[in-house]
């Protein structure tokens, strides 16, 4: 196979390997291609540098993006796209910036690029500072970039801007794509604003998990809990495969009501579908049985879950077990939490207080001595409003 054809080849298994969720598998093609002598391209590149985001390989970025330079592709549109995706999908936004700021030529895809790396990375104000460059070079605004724009609303709350948003799509975008109706649900469900969420999910011509996931979830951190696990029930009838996040607002609801069986039920559900729950699953159910005064089951789920609780889950258990006057509950809550964060003096303040509300005075002033004796101090209180101005 002469050489041109054989990198045709090469640089075909590499994007399909890296469009099809298999990235390993991509970079172990591109090494075959170097091994076996044949130089890579501008179409080598960025399916091997989306890989190493993928994989979170550090060291292959940076020996690709070294290599990109030797080859001189640096300086390609595609290329530079995909090495600013790469650098913001490992969180490297200002060697994305930086690789951005020396192109002298950009495109509308290199702009919205950095964009969604702003958006994505979780710095929303960055990202409408960038937008405000990107009006001023004239660039063509299309569908992704307004998903961004949604994305950077919904983080920073901001209500006015994401309807400005949702103004220009609707003039823009006539029946509005798929991923442009989920990222305006998911921003005004961000932005509280769920009436308005609603209304453009009933409009939506086509919705996906994604759509159902992001209004259920809505709901769910509400207090709506019976929209929530209305959406849900319905879900499941209209035959829409759920994923991790789906579960996740149903068993929200289920902790703000405090509906214990429904949330067992939901996590039983979850496992028969071979979706593993994470810890953020399990807050919600221990979530549940603290509001539903079970605290003694919530700490035995605990202990027995297959992975390990953080402080805002034993947190929120040990302020159940004041609620409802669980002593011995506190005090082995307690005493994971100040393993944990030893000089934090708030959970040793809880399990006093938790002593004094039983009568227990004497075992609350031993707990309070401790904390002077190993001088750990309480932490003042205070408060913050805003004004109109």
């Amino acid at each position: 196979m002469p050489a041109s054809a054989a990198v045709a080849s090469f640089n075909a298994l590499i994007a399909s390997h890296a469009r099809s969720g298999r990235p390993s598998q991509a970079l172990r093609t591109f090494r075959d291609m170097l091994a076996r002598g044949f130089p890579p391209d501008h179409f080598t590149l960025p399916p091997v540098l989306r890989s190493c985001a993928l994989t979170g390989s550090a060291a292959l970025a940076a020996s690709s993006h070294a290599l990109s330079v030797k080859l001189g592709a640096q300086g390609n549109l595609f290329v530079a796209s995909a090495l600013v995706q790469c650098y913001a999908g490992m969180s490297n936004l200002p060697g994305a910036r930086r690789l951005f700021d020396e192109m002298r030529v950009r495109d509308a895809v290199l702009w919205t690029s950095m964009l969604s790396a702003y958006s994505q990375g979780g710095q929303p104000e960055e990202a409408m500072r960038f937008f405000e460059g990107m009006v001023a070079a004239e660039v063509q605004l299309d569908a992704v970039v307004m998903v961004s724009l949604l994305l950077a609303c919904g983080q920073l709350g901001w209500r006015r801007h994401g309807r400005s948003v949702h103004a220009c799509c609707v003039r823009r975008f006539p029946g509005i794509p798929l991923s442009l109706g989920n990222a305006l649900v998911d921003a005004y469900v961000k932005c509280g604003e769920l009436a308005y969420a609603e209304r453009v999910f009933s409009v939506m011509p086509r919705r996906d998990v994604i759509s159902w996931s992001a209004l259920i979830v809505g709901h769910g951190l509400n207090g709506s809990s019976d929209v929530a696990l209305r959406l849900f029930d319905e879900m499941v009838a209209r035959g829409v495969e759920q994923n991790s996040v789906t579960f996740l607002g149903a068993l929200s609801a289920c902790a703000h009501s405090g509906m214990v069986e429904k949330a067992y039920a939901i996590l039983e559900q979850m496992k028969q579908r071979g979706i593993k729950p994470e810890l953020k699953h399990y807050s919600c159910v221990a979530d549940a049985l603290g509001r539903a005064g079970r605290v003694t089951e919530a700490v035995n789920l605990i202990e027995e879950m297959p992975c390990q609780p953080d402080e805002a889950m034993l947190g929120g258990i040990l302020a159940a077990c004041r609620v409802h006057g669980e002593v011995d509950a506190a005090e082995r809550i307690s005493k994971r939490l100040m393993a944990m964060s030893p000089a934090k003096s708030g959970y040793y303040m809880s399990l006093a207080n938790v002593y004094s509300d039983a009568g227990r005075y004497v075992d609350a002033e031993r707990i309070r001595g401790f904390m002077k004796e190993v001088k750990i101090d309480k932490l003042p209180g205070y408060s913050v409003s805003e004004s109109n101005n």
